[in-house]
């Protein structure tokens, strides 16, 4: 049998830092993923994250294991770059859905899709 806890705000042991639950509740990552793009492609480590798919060079998609209410989440996106001239890369959102989002990495000094050694994304909104 499960439990719960139900509170309207939570409270350090000396009641003098306290924040709501709805605080909480919206400031806290849906779903992060730590990819590895090169080599052998897959996750090294995720969060509410089912999958993720290599689409070609520079183009992946990452699968949510529960989905977002809308596509109007918000998605925070870093990738190392591969520039062999240290110039970076560029990583971009593509197409954020309910269920996934598409992301993209590109070379700062050809603006060439590339693959990224590793990528790493976190997701905020509300869930479905």
């Amino acid at each position: 049998m499960a439990s719960i806890l139900r509170v309207n705000t939570l409270t350090d042991a000396s009641s003098n830092n306290s924040v709501p639950m709805a605080t909480v509740n919206q400031g806290t990552a849906k779903a992060w993923m730590n990819l590895k793009g090169t080599d052998t492609f897959g996750l090294r480590d995720s969060f509410n994250t089912g999958s993720a798919t290599d689409n070609g060079t520079g183009d992946y998609t990452q699968t949510y294991t529960a989905g977002f209410a809308d596509g109007n989440y918000s998605v925070s996106l870093i990738n190392q770059g591969t520039d062999a001239d240290d110039n970076g890369n560029f990583a971009c959102v593509r197409t954020p859905a309910t269920s996934s989002v598409r992301i993209g990495s590109r070379t700062a000094r050809t603006s060439g899709a590339a693959d990224t050694p590793y990528s790493w994304t976190q997701e905020f909104g509300d869930l479905a």
